[in-house]
């Protein structure tokens, strides 16, 4: 007899699974504080669209961006590690829509829902690596080139024959805090890009791959 032919598995959809199992869904304007420094430590936010900026304020008042989070990614995920109050805050940068899911209930899902896992363990594992990248790219790259990597980061960058990406709304401030740098110079930097043909735009920007050569290039 000829073998049954096997259905398609169908794609793991997180989203569609955290709301089955009472993950709570909530929106933010843009601006808008998720969580704050400080504040107790018992649930884990899943971003289902907009953007999210992760930071920490010092004693004296100075903030240190530390992520900057796209749809699909996990945040606040300390509490699973024993952490109590949040250590940094999360604040929207655009309008923000997240799942809430309770400590106790995303650990039984990590323990029990193997996909979930899968999915949750990658995607910190990847933004782990981009914490790395970040702190390598701020001990040896110059401004600029940081500057350049945080915009093709920003706007997703797809390869060297993709079309223009748009970078979501972004001040010259903030991008100074993830270059390390004062703001008078990513202007420049900025303005630079522009001559050169890099970069499209101003108050929205557009990344074209040929930017891709500012990070590559050997350093003088």
């Amino acid at each position: 007899m000829p073998r049954a032919s096997r259905k398609p598995r169908a794609r793991f959809n997180p989203q569609t699974y955290l709301d089955a199992v009472g993950g709570a869904a909530r929106s933010y304007p843009s601006g808008a504080t998720i969580y704050s420094q400080g504040d107790l430590a018992d649930r884990v936010f899943y971003l289902r669209s907009g953007h999210v900026k992760l930071a920490v304020v010092s004693s004296r008042g100075k903030e240190a961006i530390v992520g900057m989070l796209g749809p699909g990614e996990f945040f606040g995920e300390g509490c699973l590690a024993g952490q109590r109050q949040r250590i940094g805050m999360a604040i929207a940068r655009d309008r923000v829509s997240v799942t809430v899911i309770p400590r106790r209930t995303m650990q039984r899902l990590l323990r029990e829902q193997h996909e979930m896992s899968d999915l949750f363990i990658s995607k910190i594992l990847t933004r782990n690596i981009r914490v790395e990248e970040d702190l390598v790219d701020l001990l040896f790259n110059s401004s600029e080139k940081r500057l350049a990597r945080a915009l093709l980061r920003l706007a997703v960058y797809q390869g060297a024959d993709a079309p223009p990406m748009v970078v979501p709304a972004i001040s010259q401030e903030t991008l100074a805090e993830i270059v390390g740098t004062t703001r008078s110079r990513v202007n420049v930097f900025l303005q630079r890009f522009r001559q050169l043909g890099f970069i499209e735009g101003r108050t929205t920007l557009r990344v074209n791959a040929s930017l891709l050569s500012v990070v590559l290039a050997d350093p003088m």
